[in-house]
């Protein structure tokens, strides 16, 4: 069940996202330059690695590491901190998921990439998610936390 949420997710978000993945191809960098250099001066974050993201995710379904810790990893992530509960507890048992992160585009200090969940269950198609800079570094977005939640059977309620 879990996988066929997700899966739904992913095909959204993927035809969402379908047409501008040639043109950022075409100029990789160029036009989110330009675009967000003249929108403000906070274009000058460094884009992030992919490990630097997939650390935020694998980090946000550690079974051992505290609500707090994992609140922390998203954008204003204390307001979700019962829904963290409840993914924690029904992962509790779940076995391994893992993430592969890539194709990252930024703009400013935002970071969009494509993520391949692995579950016991098999793949899940690719599907884009995002992060944003703070001081304390790249956050999971908190849209992009409740696709998690809900693959953890904890979806956002608003």
């Amino acid at each position: 069940m879990t996988a066929t949420v997700f899966a739904a997710l992913a095909v959204t978000g993927i035809t969402a996202c379908g047409s501008d993945t040639s043109e950022d191809s075409a100029a990789p960098g160029s036009t989110a330059a330009a675009t967000s250099g003249s929108a403000h001066d906070h274009s000058t974050v460094a884009a992030p690695a992919p490990q630097e993201l997939q650390a935020t995710l694998d980090g946000f379904v550690d079974p051992a590491k505290p609500t707090a810790d994992k609140a922390k990893l998203v954008v204003d992530g204390q307001r979700r901190a019962a829904n963290i509960d409840t993914m924690t507890q029904g992962l509790a048992n779940y076995g391994a998921i893992t993430f592969a992160v890539s194709d990252i585009k930024t703009e400013g200090e935002t970071a969009t990439a494509q993520v391949v969940v692995t579950s016991p269950h098999g793949a899940a198609p690719a599907t884009p998610m995002t992060w944003q800079h703070s001081d304390t570094g790249w956050q999971i977005s908190d849209q992009s936390a409740c696709t998690i939640l809900a693959m953890g059977r904890a979806p956002c309620q608003g």
